[in-house]
């Protein structure tokens, strides 16, 4: 007896036609080029999405989802420890950006692409970073930091920097330069402990 793994339909081939594309080529690829790759009629972008900047918002939504997924995963692999777990975000994205098939944050790079403020992809961006700064913010507060909300604030733009100098500068290390500016952010408004 044989089975058959069933071919994704229309919409789904849509989403990871665009989710590829738009992340090694940019979110002005063309309409064709992302059917072409998907292997379906135009007339399947409109009936699924309305055109291609619903593609943008549901494949950016939907890797939103993926990569929060990932940041509480690699926190939890790193224990319980509020420190160890945002030095661990920090280890991981730097091993992300090193690696040779790397080509920066998605959401980043759609943000500074995407030029109208109304564009769907824009909310979508946008909460993804208020899913973030709570991440930081939370295991912050949770280690007595004096300014959790500024220092999230702050570990964001680390992040925004590593990503960014992992996609543009080959060939450097922006993990290591990233944890020691990470630890200092975060070691900086701990409670000091007093030694008699």
């Amino acid at each position: 007896m044989t089975t058959t793994t069933a071919k994704p339909g229309p919409r789904e081939r849509l989403l990871l036609a665009a989710q590829e594309l738009t992340y090694t080529q940019g979110v002005g690829v063309g309409v064709d080029a992302l059917l072409k790759a998907a292997g379906v009629a135009r007339r399947s972008l409109y009936e699924h999405f309305g055109g291609k900047d619903g593609l943008i918002a549901e494949v950016l939504r939907r890797s939103t989802a993926e990569d929060e997924a990932e940041y509480r995963a690699t926190m939890a692999a790193a224990g319980e420890d509020p420190r160890a777990r945002l030095l661990a975000v920090v280890d991981r994205l730097g091993v992300i950006a090193s690696a040779a098939d790397f080509h920066g944050c998605r959401y980043l790079a759609a943000d500074l692409a995407l030029p109208d403020p109304a564009h769907p992809g824009h909310e979508v961006t946008r909460a993804y970073r208020r899913t973030v700064h709570g991440l930081f913010r939370d295991e912050l507060a949770a280690l007595g930091h004096a300014r959790p909300e500024f220092a999230a604030d702050q570990l964001l733009i680390l992040v925004d920097g590593l990503l960014a100098a992992g996609a543009t500068r080959p060939g450097i290390q922006p993990g290591a330069a990233s944890r020691e500016l990470a630890e200092y952010v975060i070691d900086s408004g701990l409670p000091q402990v007093l030694v008699p």
